[in-house]
């Protein structure tokens, strides 16, 4: 995958022209942009929630079983 960052889009290969270039506005792509940082932090924000709610169900089985 390329990312044109005048564009900031990431490029399909029938995006990118023959010379290499973005077709919407000439300029050269990058290679792979790395994901978002909104989007690490909502991954890190679930691993955190679903821990403790597993951590919730374990103790509550651990007492009423």
């Amino acid at each position: 995958m390329a990312w044109c960052d005048r564009c900031d889009l990431r490029l399909e290969e029938d995006e990118v022209s023959d010379e290499g270039a973005c077709i919407y506005c000439g300029e050269e792509p990058v290679e792979h942009r790395s994901s978002a940082w909104y989007v690490k932090v909502l991954v890190v924000i679930t691993v955190i929630y679903l821990g403790y709610r597993t951590y919730q169900g374990v103790t509550w089985l651990v007492h009423h079983v």
